[in-house]
């Protein structure tokens, strides 16, 4: 499915990958087309990124991980953020990450993440 791209709402992968790296407790679902991955009280998010610089995101329960979406990004253009949803005063906003050629691009993963792109991260590691 085509994606069409509003103008100042993108960034490039790397600087929105940093930045998630920061806001692991902030992710309320990940995932691709074809999968999700959702946040429960007990999960924690691990993001990180293997020895070929890979990113990977994963969902622990203590030393257990449960799921694991390895992202392949070479073919990433950019991510646009749209705000998702706004319930009793919570903003969701929706992270894609859109990959394809120039012509069609498309999402090829996306994050549902508690607030939008901030540049600062957050004092202390509750979640949201």
């Amino acid at each position: 499915m085509p994606l069409t791209v509003q103008a100042g709402s993108t960034l490039p992968f790397d600087r929105f990958w940093k930045w998630l790296k920061h806001h692991p407790n902030c992710i309320l679902r990940a995932g691709t087309p074809d999968s999700w991955l959702y946040d429960q009280e007990d999960i924690h998010w691990h993001l990180d990124e293997g020895p070929d610089r890979h990113p990977s995101v994963q969902l622990v329960r203590g030393k257990h991980v449960l799921a694991e979406m390895a992202l392949d990004v070479r073919d990433v253009s950019f991510v646009q953020a749209t705000l998702d949803s706004e319930e009793d005063g919570e903003r969701r906003f929706l992270f894609e990450v859109v990959g394809g050629d120039r012509t069609e691009p498309y999402p090829v993963y996306h994050f549902l993440v508690a607030h939008g792109f901030e540049e600062e991260p957050h004092q202390g590691g509750l979640k949201h």
